[in-house]
């Protein structure tokens, strides 16, 4: 699977031991940073991860931040991505299953390591039922074209 991953300055060494780790498991993973402990600004780093996810350019994005939820609320901006905030098994699963979660985000001071790596191992080894959900999934795409 093509991966691309990314964090703030708060996840630099929690997003270079998921690279080692997805890469050694024969994932082909880019790392769109940051990789200094110089405060940055989320948003900077979502974006891209989150349309190279929504173009098809990676088959899906990771984010790390403190909560994940910045990063999340970033990626949802850019049309196509479907982030969520996993925090346990069952949001791993359900944003796989019933709503094609491109993008996942996790939070660095809500989540131990261990935690994250099982969560994307789940998230990635998920995948969508479509049926019933393809429809409401066309429906949350659909309103990337309505102007705000």
């Amino acid at each position: 699977m093509r991966l691309v991953l990314a964090a703030d300055h708060a996840a630099v060494r929690e997003k270079a031991v998921l690279i080692d780790e997805l890469r050694t498991a024969g994932h082909e993973v880019e790392d769109l940073g940051t990789n200094g402990d110089e405060s940055v600004d989320y948003p900077d780093f979502a974006a891209p991860a989150a349309r190279a996810a929504a173009s098809g350019e990676a088959d899906r994005a990771i984010l790390l931040c403190g909560t994940g939820i910045g990063q999340c609320m970033s990626a949802n901006k850019i049309p196509g991505a479907r982030a969520a905030v996993l925090w346990n098994d069952l949001s791993a699963e359900m944003s796989r299953r019933h709503n094609d979660a491109n993008v996942a985000c996790f939070g660095v001071r809500t989540q131990e390591l261990d935690e994250i790596r099982r969560l994307v191992g789940l998230w990635l080894e998920t995948p969508f039922d479509g049926g019933r959900h393809a429809r409401r999934v066309g429906k949350i795409d659909a309103l990337d074209a309505i102007d705000a």
